[in-house]
Formats: structure tokens, sequence, C-alpha cells
């Protein structure tokens, strides 16, 4: 009794066979996948070998890591990234902390009533940060703003929030930390209506008081969640650039200048490419490794 081996198939064949199987759905996402590669891989591969060389309007020459080592010694740079730091910290701790604790106010109301809750929350997301900030502005006017008249009630002296390096920053700060971020309201409070309800059920059985429900039940349930917003919102408060370029223009003294900040400034205004791209890496490095240890402390395999 003989046995036929059917032969494989050939390479050739094979691809030829998945692209007749898969070849319009290539041609749906072939516009987004050319748009992708022209507007960010592509300005991305360039920044990496801009960082390697010295470039102006007229000229390019490779320099190796003298860009890198320029930085190194600049206490402007430094400085700048200490603001963005100061920054990010305090937005994403707050952010988070506010979504949840907003997120888990509105959990026991209606469907409705959360509805429409998560819509107010969440419209300052689609409002222009120009905006946005141009209102703050007002806000923080020292002559005639809100804040110096609140004060004036209460017979404080007025203050330069804007105008007095050691605040500036700060003032920053508390513009963007008072705005309850939408996008976490929302995911916080999807996720907490997730949760099974046999988690609770089964601790109110073993006595557990609220406390003690919100910490072993609740917290631990929404680390996918806190993890994402943890990861977009370090990223958005690295990136940190309208707010300031409009509240403040990066002063007074640079006292509020961010690395994004600085970066715009190296490449538009002193047109030095390669110095503006090795900042551009580094800030890529820096983020990329604060997300690996938000990764590395709040991944879970929990799912519900």
């Amino acid at each position: 009794m003989s046995i036929t081996i059917a032969p494989h198939p050939s390479l050739v064949h094979r691809i030829v066979k998945f692209w007749h199987k898969h070849k319009w759905s290539y041609f749906f996402i072939a516009p987004s996948m050319i748009l992708f590669f022209i507007f960010v891989a592509f300005p991305v591969a360039q920044a990496f070998v801009l960082a390697f060389h010295q470039v102006d309007l007229r000229s390019s020459s490779w320099v190796g890591l003298k860009n890198f080592q320029d930085l190194g010694s600049s206490k402007l740079f430094w400085s700048t990234m200490q603001h963005t730091l100061i920054y990010a910290v305090c937005v994403v701790a707050a952010w988070i902390t506010s979504s949840l604790v907003v997120a888990a106010l509105i959990q026991p109301l209606s469907n409705k009533i959360q509805s429409l809750y998560r819509g107010a929350f969440y419209l300052p997301n689609v409002t222009s940060i120009v905006i946005i900030a141009l209102v703050w502005i007002w806000i923080f006017e020292p002559d005639y703003g809100f804040f110096n008249y609140l004060l004036t009630l209460i017979g404080l002296p007025k203050v330069l929030w804007l105008q007095n390096p050691d605040i500036a920053l700060w003032s920053i700060v508390l513009s963007t930390i008072l705005i309850v971020p939408g996008s976490g309201v929302v995911l916080y409070s999807a996720a907490m209506g997730a949760i099974p309800r046999e988690y609770y059920e089964a601790s109110d059985v073993e006595g557990a008081n609220g406390l003690q429900k919100l910490l072993h039940i609740t917290f631990p349930l929404l680390k996918p969640t806190t993890l994402y917003l943890t990861v977009i919102y370090t990223i958005a408060g690295f990136q940190i650039f309208e707010r300031v370029y409009i509240m403040t223009g990066g002063g007074p003294i640079n006292s509020t200048t961010t690395i994004v900040q600085l970066i715009f400034q190296t490449a538009f205004s002193d047109f030095n490419y390669g110095r503006a791209s090795a900042q551009a890496l580094i800030l890529f490095a820096i983020i990329a490794t604060f997300s690996f240890i938000q990764f590395k402390f709040l991944s879970t395999d929990v799912e519900y």
C-alpha cells in the first residue's frame, strides 16, 4: 500500500491565494496607511537622522552625538525638562484621582442621569484648547481677573498669577487640574458599570465594608482602565504646548517653558533642526520609559 503525499503549495502560490482572498481589505486601509507613512513614519525616521546632523537653512553635516552632548550641558534644556516633569506628574495624579472620584459619585445614579453627567464632563474635551487658555488668561488677569476678584472679597492682596516666575508654572498646572477630564470620567464610569454585581454581593455576605470593597474589588478590577488613562495622560502631560504657548509664551524668564515649546523654538525660531530633533528623541525616550514603567506596575490579566 503506497501513500501519496501531496506537495506543499509553493510560496508564490500561497501569496497569490492570500492576495486574492484579502486584497480588498488592503485597498480599504491603503489611504490611511499612505497618510501614516507620509505624515508619521517618514517624519519620525527623518528626525532620527537629523538628530545626528548639524542642520540649518543652508547646509547639513554629520556631527554624531554632538547635539546630545550640547543638550547635556544646557541649563535651559534641563530646566524645561523639570518644568515638563512637574506639570506631567501633577496633572496625571490629579486627573486620575478626579476622574475616579467623579465616576464613583455618579455610578449610583440612573442610566439617564449618568449619561447627562458624562456628556457634561466630556464637553470641554471637544472645546479648542486655545479658547480654554484664553478664558484662563482672563481668570488670571492681575487687575480684573476672576481669581483676584475673589481674593479682594476676602481682603487678600492681588496675585500676579502668570507674571510671577515663582508661581507661573503652578498657575498653569492649576488651570489644568481644575478641569476634570471627561475621557477619564466616561471610561471609569463604564468600567465600574461592567464590574459584576456578584463580587459585591459575595463581599456583603463576608461582612466587608464600603472601604474594603473599594480597595479589594473596585480598584483591582479598574487597573486596565487606570493603566490606559495613566499612559495617555502621561503622554499628554509631556507634550504640553498650546496652553503654555497661549498663556505665557514660556515666560516670565523661561519659568514656564516646556520641552515641546523648546523644540518648537529651536526648530522654527533658531532653525537648528538637528538639535530640535535630538530634543524630540530624548522626549520620545522619556515617554517610552515612563510608559514601560507604568505597564510594568499596572498591567494585569484581570478580565470581567
